[in-house]
């Protein structure tokens, strides 16, 4: 069967199974014809809170700790150019102090792919390239477009590259499945978009390309390889078992008692009806969020994609009536635990909306460079 709808005078058609057809066939998403909750929730909390408006806008002060992050990775690096990149010592301290600070440092552009870093959407985007120096990829031109669309597009099922694609579910929704996505959750966020849409390519990623690479050679240069290797380590392990990893999982996956709307679904109805739908973004407030510019705050965070992270917990305060009965998890580390041995925990568990592309279609997502 095939569902069509028009979206600005452009006709557009998903195939989708029969209504008749099996849970099986149907697959385990939450398919759903509703529209994300948060562009309703921001409407109706500027509506009863109109001081939120208020709160917009960039945070000069982020500058500075960043900066003092690639400064310490720099430090690490050239304190660890002489240690051999399989001893303990090395790979300790890529886990503790690189990853953790790389995970950071990822998180850092994700403020700045929203403006919240500078005034001007230009000196964003030039500082992100600064800042992705000690990831030691150019991560920007990957994550930037991509990240856009997810939020425009959240759940949407070729626009949101956020979502695991229907192979990720068949193969990696065993145990052995979930431990493997947990570690190398990194490569799923880095590769996964490149197959799913295409993007605009534009002088900001060509500009992120040549940065880094030139950075690399630096690198390699005046400290040697070993130091590059600490760059290159810390970004594997800041997705793989690390605590600040949690992130990943805990901001959209359906996890543990949530998941019970699944079990009084219809498997003759194609879209779960809104009143079954679960929650499909999660809020932690634990201490963590320190070392991660308050990701933990993601309904916040969808809810105005432009206030900065120092706002965010002033936010949840006005609005509390609104996030407080969201759902929230305790623990990054736990959600980790949860999501690979619990069998309930899968790869299915997302929320995915009819897709307005055909699959492979190119998107016209090009950077504000204004």
């Amino acid at each position: 069967m095939s569902i069509t709808h028009r979206t600005n005078n452009k006709t557009y058609k998903t195939e989708t199974p029969p209504a008749d057809a099996p849970i099986e066939i149907l697959n385990q998403f939450y398919w759903t014809n509703e529209q994300e909750p948060h562009v309703q929730r921001r409407k109706l909390i500027l509506k009863r809170h109109p001081e939120v408006s208020k709160l917009t806008g960039y945070e000069p002060k982020t500058k500075w700790y960043v900066i003092g992050v690639v400064l310490l990775q720099l430090t690490v690096a050239y304190l660890l150019r002489k240690t051999p990149l399989n001893s303990w010592k090395f790979i300790v301290t890529a886990y503790v102090i690189g990853a953790t600070a790389n995970q950071a440092i990822f998180l850092a552009i994700h403020e700045l792919s929203h403006n919240l870093l500078f005034k001007k959407p230009i000196h964003n985007k030039l500082f992100a390239i600064f800042a992705n120096i000690p990831i030691g990829i150019p991560y920007l031109a990957l994550f930037q477009p991509y990240h856009q669309l997810h939020h425009k597009f959240l759940g949407d099922a070729y626009l949101d590259t956020d979502l695991p694609t229907h192979w990720e579910g068949i193969l990696l929704s065993n145990v052995l499945g979930k431990v493997f996505f947990a570690c190398c959750q990194i490569f799923f966020y880095a590769l996964r978009p490149m197959f799913i849409t295409q993007i605009q390519f534009t002088y900001i990623h060509l500009l992120n390309i040549i940065g880094q690479v030139l950075a690399d050679v630096l690198v390699v240069k005046f400290m040697g390889v070993r130091a590059l290797g600490y760059f290159i380590m810390s970004s594997f392990l800041a997705g793989l078992l690390h605590p600040c990893a949690g992130h990943f999982i805990a901001e959209h996956y359906v996890l543990n008692e949530n998941n019970n709307s699944r079990r009084e679904f219809d498997a003759k109805k194609v879209n779960i009806p809104p009143e079954l739908l679960p929650a499909e973004t999660y809020l932690y407030y634990g201490p963590l969020n320190k070392l991660t510019w308050n990701v933990g705050y993601h309904n916040e965070h969808h809810d105005f994609p432009y206030i900065a992270w120092t706002k965010l917990p002033e936010l949840r305060r006005i609005a509390a009536d609104f996030y407080d009965p969201l759902p929230h998890v305790d623990s990054w580390c736990g959600v980790i635990w949860w999501f690979c041995f619990n069998d309930v925990n899968t790869l299915w568990n997302r929320v995915k909306r009819t897709g307005k592309e055909k699959h492979g279609t190119k998107v016209s997502c090009k950077l504000d460079e204004n």
